[in-house]
């Protein structure tokens, strides 16, 4: 840290992602990224794309936004593209959060809303997740606060059904609830369809899990047309052009390409089924998931001695060391062929424990 580092970030933790190894070889199963490549139609549009970097992008997103919109059932001035679905989040925590409107989330989730809350000096509230790290729905309703809600949450994998999400959006009329639904497309309900129904409803997407974009850097927010003017005032104040040029030809591509999206989702869906179903076998406890990964402990081994046991074969987890979580470890679904090769190195730790 610098002297000249401002006084009022100091004290800031930043989020850690997820490792992203150079050198040697790792199946790489740390991050939930996709197992699968773009879209063809996606790498086709962003080469040619790339033959216009000398311009800017349209800060508007029209194109982008009128394919999306339309995938969603909703008008373009009810979506707003962003860098990321991190930058959606951003946006939300700067438009609908101060010391008037403090955040509340759960205690347990994506671990960049504590960090979006201290950047900006936000107060926020943790609620805990119940024993089997499930939410309870009465325990955000009437707050008073701007909630974020993951659902399916991360780390867990557990998803609230629409009818939980919808009690507590109606729960908070005079304030917003924001529900942050990075994994809906394996196997949740989206929330999408409630924001005609209420206009305090924001709700976030990626292209970075189901759609294979996560080098790309595409999110989305969808809500009432106030909402996302409001966000729109945040990034004209920040960052017009926030998505560059190649980007938004490549989500073009994805989104006319959506049999494609939802075949690779059903391969995920399937594989992660045969996961769950080995790693039990193998004395685990995993968390079932709606996602494209799994939450999942043993008694046989520690959560920290597995991940490094599994980086000694050459297999990437996350492990997590906050007290609740740290006997678990989150395994992102890859292959069938990556998660066999999981579940044979997790049999010859056993084999050399025994």
């Amino acid at each position: 840290m610098s002297r000249f580092f401002s006084n009022q970030h100091k004290e800031l933790v930043p989020y850690t992602p997820g490792e992203q190894p150079t050198g040697r070889q790792y199946i790489k199963l740390n991050t939930n990224e996709s197992p699968f490549p773009p879209s063809e139609k996606a790498i086709a549009y962003a080469a040619e794309a790339a033959k216009q970097l000398e311009l800017y992008p349209d800060p508007t997103c029209g194109a982008l936004h009128k394919a999306f919109a339309a995938q969603c059932g909703v008008s373009p001035d009810e979506v707003l593209m962003t860098n990321g679905s991190d930058e959606i989040l951003h946006f939300a925590f700067l438009a609908f959060c101060d010391d008037r409107h403090p955040a509340a989330f759960a205690d347990i989730t994506y671990g960049f809303y504590s960090v979006f809350a201290k950047l900006q000096h936000v107060p926020y509230t943790l609620i805990p997740l119940r024993e089997d790290f499930t939410i309870d729905p009465e325990d955000y309703v009437g707050l008073g606060k701007t909630i974020f809600l993951a659902n399916p949450n991360a780390p867990t994998g557990i998803a609230l059904p629409l009818e939980a999400v919808e009690r507590i959006v109606r729960g908070n009329p005079n304030n917003v609830v924001v529900v942050d639904e990075a994994y809906v497309d394996f196997g949740a309900q989206s929330a999408i369809q409630l924001i005609h129904k209420y206009d305090n409803l924001l709700v976030t997407q990626t292209f970075s899990k189901s759609r294979s974009m996560a080098g790309a850097r595409l999110g989305c927010g969808i809500g009432y047309k106030e909402l996302i003017a409001d966000l729109n005032t945040i990034k004209y104040s920040t960052n017009p052009y926030n998505i560059n040029r190649m980007t938004m030809a490549a989500g073009l591509g994805v989104l006319e390409d959506e049999a494609y999206t939802r075949a690779n989702c059903r391969k995920i869906m399937d594989t992660r089924l045969f996961t769950t179903q080995a790693l039990r076998q193998l004395g685990f406890n995993v968390v079932d998931s709606m996602t494209n990964f799994v939450f999942a402990k043993a008694d046989w081994i520690g959560g920290q001695a597995l991940y490094e046991a599994l980086k000694e074969r050459g297999i990437l987890v996350r492990h997590f060391e906050t007290p609740r979580l740290k006997d678990y470890n989150r395994i992102t679904i890859g292959t069938t062929d990556q998660m066999k090769a999981l579940i044979l190195a997790i049999e010859d730790c056993r084999e050399g424990i025994k």
